[in-house]
């Protein structure tokens, strides 16, 4: 292919408002790869018709499916929006792909898995979604995975700089108390948006299609997470441990959130910087 039709072809970054969407669209920019990041003004998923159109319009060569209704809580209430967003969106964008014969790649969630035991899950270990919105990210990676050329990226406890996440939370709550409980019997990876927009940028541009599990390095409690947050922000707050039961969240969540990341390796690619190093060039971004 000549480099005048390459010049002329777009990478779709779908959700590029959101925390990971945003990301990818820097990491694609950085590396001068031609891309378009829409929201949902620009482009509505949900509509298939608008959909087909868009992609009528535009020369799409390849979509980064970020797009994604994430209100875990809210979705036990709004389950048809849940569905329209997650498992709709995704299966119109799967099919315009298939018809044109594009690689998509999706994000999917640790939440898949059922979170029992202590061992990291491994991308093909039995999955048991607890709630409305795992069902749905699940439902939804059954749709990608029908399509050729796809890739399944699971990550978990996401944070970046362009939207809300657990650590802007935190330090939102430091400024207003001095004691604050967080549940401790959650254990995962928190996952900088930085370093997954790098990777999946790597794995899009090969060719070795299939699902992987993509965190930070590492495993912690939300609490203990906590603490490094202030400990790193210089926060004095002190943080009581409390069980999930205890939280009374609308939805269930997994306790056991490790990801096994081995596959990574096995396919060439490479292990991110643990959640550490991550908090802590985080902090500095955000400080900037």
């Amino acid at each position: 292919m000549d480099n005048t039709l390459k010049n002329k072809e777009y990478v779709l970054v779908t959700g590029a408002t959101g925390q990971l969407g945003y990301d990818v669209v820097n990491e694609l920019n950085y590396r001068r790869i031609n891309n378009i990041g829409v929201g949902s003004f620009e482009l509505d998923i949900t509509n298939k018709v608008s959909v087909e159109n868009y992609f009528k319009t535009h020369n799409i060569s390849k979509v980064i499916h970020c797009a994604a209704y994430t209100k875990v809580d809210m979705a036990e209430e709004e389950k048809d929006l849940n569905i329209d967003i997650n498992v709709n969106g995704t299966r119109n964008l799967v099919d315009i792909c298939k018809s044109l014969n594009l690689p998509l790649m999706f994000f999917s969630t640790d939440y898949v898995f059922g979170g029992e035991g202590t061992i990291p899950f491994k991308e093909d270990d039995n999955v048991n979604p607890l709630c409305e919105y795992a069902k749905a990210k699940l439902e939804a990676e059954k749709i990608v995975s029908s399509l050729r050329m796809h890739y399944i990226l699971r990550i978990s406890w996401v944070f970046g700089k362009n939207g809300n996440n657990f650590i802007k939370t935190m330090l939102k709550l430091s400024n207003e108390r001095k004691e604050i409980s967080v549940v401790s019997d959650q254990i995962g990876s928190p996952t900088y948006t930085k370093d997954a927009a790098k990777i999946s940028v790597d794995i899009l541009l090969s060719d070795k299609y299939g699902i992987y599990n993509v965190t930070n390095e590492g495993y912690v409690s939300w609490s203990d997470f906590a603490r490094e947050i202030f400990k790193l922000s210089g926060k004095n707050v002190t943080v009581n441990d409390i069980l999930s039961e205890d939280y009374n969240a609308k939805a269930r969540r997994p306790k056991n959130s490790r990801l096994d990341k081995s596959k990574l390796i096995l396919s060439g690619f490479y292990k991110l910087p643990t959640w550490q190093d991550a908090l802590k060039r985080y902090l500095k971004e955000i400080s900037e």
